[in-house]
């Protein structure tokens, strides 16, 4: 039987076109996580995992849909083996009932750590790069410099703070971390 897992990192992604290829393959069972690869413990991996019987094999659309490290991939791979399954990524032709299938499954899974350590590495630099240039990162600040003036002078003057902030076009919570009650006596 093939037994099918997609994942994508984020909820707001989608798994269609993996669930898609892995129909097309003949996967009769597809589990999913929506969820880092990063992490082992994921659910639907460990559903997947338990259903895999002798004789199976387990399907991803691609070999980091499965995980990011060498260590967590040759692990997942050796518990399949010793349930005697197999593994089999449809992008990157591995199948480990093969043994060039193996082969080319720890030469690809070391290529996927590689590449995972490569985006790390060239974020920590972009942003050590902003760091020195002055910018924080992060989303932009609302509240500016005037608005927390403008907010002050509308408190003040006894407008409610939920007006003020309404005003504003932030919420009170916002107002309040901005213009703290105390800061106004």
């Amino acid at each position: 039987m093939l037994i099918g897992y997609a994942r994508v990192s984020k909820n707001e992604q989608d798994l269609v076109l993996q669930m898609a290829e892995l129909l097309r393959a003949g996967c009769e069972k597809i589990l999913s996580d929506k969820i880092s690869g990063a992490r082992m413990s994921r659910p639907g991996l460990q559903d997947a995992l338990s259903q895999v019987r002798p004789g199976d094999t387990l399907v991803v659309w691609k070999l980091d849909r499965l995980g990011r490290s060498v260590k967590g991939l040759i692990e997942l791979v050796i518990i399949l083996e010793k349930k005697n399954a197999h593994f089999k990524s449809l992008t990157d032709q591995i199948d480990t009932s093969t043994p060039a299938g193996r082969f080319f499954f720890h030469v690809m899974a070391s290529l996927a750590q590689m590449e995972r350590e490569l985006i790390i590495e060239r974020t920590q630099a972009g942003l050590a790069t902003a760091r020195r240039l002055g910018r924080i990162g992060g989303r932009k600040r609302i509240m500016t410099n005037s608005k927390i003036e403008s907010a002050k002078k509308l408190l003040d003057s006894g407008k409610l703070p939920r007006d003020v902030a309404r005003d504003l076009g932030i919420s009170v919570a916002t107002l309040y971390r901005w213009v703290p009650a105390a800061a106004r006596f």
